[in-house]
């Protein structure tokens, strides 16, 4: 089977030392091999995270995707109380579905799809209720926009309530700050920016805030943090069967992110963005958000007049390309392109030509092909591009 190129927020194209890690000897996930790899794992996570008093934190792995990681915390650190989600896109709404199943006391603060977190009505919203918890996405994918997290720890400290934070698409490409932000729990996945396989999540939480969770009644047998706190903590273990080939995968893509340096492996990542986006902005595409409201990871584009998702991603397929296609009020109306994995200057060098080639088809198809500027976008004029304008374009 030909390779893809995964221009997606995840799954993403591993490295080859990823790809050989998972096929690693066979293990019994109840014997010292094990306790030692987990044991490795949670000590990198806790570099990737860049935790300065690594005593006062731990990392527990679950196997499931980034959405089980969630329901983890969702259903494990409200106890009785009341937890407010903060929702601005499809994955914030995710949460609050998630966190109405297992707790009555759930509040929604609702903002539109790709618009930015109204900080002046969450401090109207803490002053007047009384919230145990706040809970956000960083990276909401469905817009590809960054929310904050210094802004909203500060209002949950000054409301003394817990802050917790869905980083599964952001870790490993976008810094998080759990220390300083007063973030208490973080979730995230493999198979994102970190670089590994799907099919493993992870928490990392203040021990302090980890401790306090024997105290909440258990709402689910699998998902309980308290127990996975309790089995990590006295036996270096898992309370459910591993999927240990995973785990031996992450491993190696967590050395592969610490040997390179973790503010390194970010600015990388960063430069691939932006070398991503003045391509397409050379070919005269537009994006939804300004770009200094974009994660590092994910590029959200308008789709042209000339084209529709379903046609542009087959026509990508045929040269193994894969992008995702809108969602939800964005639907039919941009495409959204990634830059995460084992993805090179070459590659995206290929990605736009191959772009450029079927804007260019598809506006001639449509008969208006001109010597002149063509408005062929949704959000303003455009020319056909030339090969030398890529050309142009530096890694």
């Amino acid at each position: 089977m030909k390779k893809q190129l995964l221009f997606t927020p995840g799954p993403v194209n591993v490295a080859d030392s990823v790809r050989q890690a998972i096929a690693k000897t066979d293990i019994c996930h109840r014997e010292i091999d094990f306790n030692n790899l987990l044991a490795s794992i949670e000590s990198k996570l806790l570099s990737l995270f860049q935790i300065k008093q690594k005593a006062d934190y731990n990392a527990i792995v679950i196997t499931g995707s980034g959405t089980a990681a969630n329901e983890a915390i969702l259903s494990s650190v409200v106890g009785d109380g009341e937890i407010l989600i903060l929702s601005n896109g499809e994955f914030g709404e995710r949460l609050h579905k998630t966190s109405l199943i297992h707790n009555q006391k759930t509040h929604l603060l609702e903002f539109p799809w790709g618009q930015a977190l109204d900080l002046k009505t969450l401090e109207a919203y803490m002053n007047t209720h009384s919230i145990n918890v706040i809970a956000m996405v960083h990276h909401e994918t469905s817009s590809g926009m960054l929310n904050p997290l210094a802004e909203i720890g500060a209002l949950a400290k000054k409301h003394s309530a817990i802050f917790v934070v869905d980083g599964v698409s952001s870790i490993g490409a976008d810094a998080m700050d759990m220390e300083t932000n007063n973030i208490a729990f973080c979730s995230s996945s493999s198979s994102k920016a970190v670089g590994s396989y799907a099919g493993l999540s992870f928490v990392v939480g203040r021990k302090a805030e980890f401790e306090k969770l024997r105290t909440h009644r258990a709402k689910t047998t699998y998902l309980n943090l308290a127990t996975f706190y309790d089995f990590l903590k006295n036996q270096s273990q898992t309370p459910n069967t591993p999927g240990v080939p995973l785990f031996y995968a992450l491993e190696k893509a967590l050395d592969n992110i610490l040997q390179e340096g973790v503010t390194s492996r970010f600015a990388k990542i960063k430069r691939r963005a932006e070398f991503l986006r003045l391509g397409m902005k050379k070919l005269g595409l537009n994006f939804l958000l300004a770009e200094q409201d974009m994660s590092s990871i994910l590029t959200t584009v308008h789709l042209p007049l000339t084209l529709n998702a379903a046609t542009l991603r087959q026509k990508l397929r045929q040269s193994s390309i894969i992008i995702y296609e809108g969602k939800g009020c964005f639907a039919g109306k941009v495409f959204q392109v990634g830059n995460i994995g084992e993805l090179s200057n070459v590659d995206i060098k290929f990605f736009l030509d191959s772009l450029r080639a079927i804007l260019n088809a598809a506006l001639s198809d449509a008969g208006h092909r001109s010597e002149t500027s063509v408005p062929f976008l949704s959000h303003g004029p455009s020319v056909y591009v030339e090969q030398d304008v890529l050309d142009a374009i530096a890694p």
